[in-house]
């Protein structure tokens, strides 16, 4: 049976992009149960309390809400419980001391199926302070009514 290739979203956290200036991304596996990955691929997750962290040279993401399984049985998932991020050494090394040294926050700002496997995006981010939101909700409604008039002067 041939495995299925490309990508497929399941959660993307827009409110990241909202809440923080996102730097650096990597790409992470995740360790999780059979139940786990059916209830992911009905689409259900929720990303946004989520954040990773290193703790004894493992990185873990913690606050992904993945839903129990529906058709599961008693020995479904717990839905909030952290799962371990699969990476190599060196990227968890980076991350740990961008956190450490620099106030940095790892969040994750997507989570897909990549070749038939759960991957997250993970961002290094630092958090916007009140000012840089709205100068951003400025800028974006600026942006719509300037391709707003454009598309009037077209048509």
């Amino acid at each position: 049976m041939a495995r299925p290739t490309g990508e497929k979203l399941i959660v993307d956290n827009r409110r990241a992009r909202h809440e923080y200036h996102l730097g650096d991304r990597y790409e992470a596996g995740l360790v999780l149960t059979g139940t786990e990955v059916k209830s992911l691929r009905g689409g259900q997750a929720q990303l946004r309390q989520a954040y990773a962290e290193v703790r004894d040279g493992e990185a873990w993401l913690v606050g992904l809400h993945v839903p129990e399984y529906t058709e599961g049985n008693r020995s479904n998932h717990d839905p909030d419980r952290p799962r371990k991020l699969l990476m190599h050494r060196r990227e968890i090394d980076r991350l740990g001391s961008s956190v450490r040294e620099k106030g940095f926050t790892v969040v994750p700002t997507r989570l897909y199926f990549k070749d038939g496997r759960v991957k997250v995006e993970l961002a290094l981010a630092r958090g916007k302070e009140l000012r840089d939101k709205r100068r951003d909700i400025a800028e974006r409604d600026a942006r719509r009514q300037i391709d707003r008039e454009l598309k009037s002067l077209r048509g």
